[in-house]
Parts: structure tokens; sequence; C-alpha cells
């Protein structure tokens, strides 16, 4: 799983303001010729991450490169089961990514349009967003 190697803080605030508006940056392709972009605002998992490239990756069967643009570095707390309301926060439980409106989360680069479309559908049925399918603007298909 995708974590941090160190935090500066081991828990944060929850926050409502990381959820608001489009992405500001990483809204366009930078490594690979093709992508799937996220269409919707939600925290993606580094479980639903690893899903994704797993599911991506068996695909093409080792040919082309894959790269992941997202990374978990939000702690998500929890307190354990059936244990009484105050006496603190919860320990950290997992890491999360947020995600807003037309972020890049994959990349592919190195196959054939045809194999890539497949391998990022695949990837995003394992994620909690909406997504699109796009190419890079100096690319053509008859190429």
């Amino acid at each position: 799983m995708l974590q941090p190697k160190r935090v500066k803080h081991r828990k944060v605030q929850k926050g409502k303001g990381g959820f608001k508006g489009n992405s500001q940056r990483g809204h366009q392709l930078s490594n690979g010729m093709y992508g799937i972009k996220a269409l919707e605002q939600d925290s993606i998992t580094s479980r639903q991450i690893e899903a994704a490239r797993v599911a991506a990756t068996r695909y093409m069967k080792r040919q082309g490169s894959l790269w992941i643009k997202i990374f978990p570095d939000k702690p998500i707390t929890r307190k354990p089961l059936e244990v009484r309301m105050g006496k603190g926060k919860g320990a950290p439980e997992y890491f999360v990514a947020v995600v807003k409106p037309g972020r890049i989360m994959f990349e592919i680069g190195g196959v054939p349009i045809e194999v890539a479309k497949e391998a990022l559908r695949l990837a995003a049925q394992k994620l909690p967003v909406k997504t699109k399918f796009v190419v890079a603007r100096d690319y053509s298909i008859e190429a």
C-alpha cells in the first residue's frame, strides 16, 4: 500500500475546504499519452489505488508504462468498535488521496490506444469516482 514515510502531523482535521472547486494542478497529461481524469470529488484510499494499478498492469501484460499521479498523504483516523464518545481522537487507520474534478489519476504510455483504453477502463472500475479517458494533445490517432 502507498503511504508516506514520514508525516509532520500524525492526525489531521477532516476539513471541508479541501473538496471545493476543480483541480488547480495535475489536470494535464505529463508522462504518458493516455490517462483517466476524475469527473467528481472524493477521497481515494491507498487500497483502491493499488487495486486499480494491479488491474491495469495485468491487462497490459508488462508492456508499456503506467504512472500513478495521485498519492495518499492524508491520514484517516478511527476509534475502535464499541468505544464511548469522548476520550480524544482515534488512531490513524489508513491514508487517502483527496481528488478534485479534473485531476489526472493514472497515465499510460508505450501501448496502442485500444490496450490503453481497456486497461484504464479496468482501473477506473476499482475507483469510487466517475472518470473520463483522455488523450494527449500532441498525439493523433491516425499515427
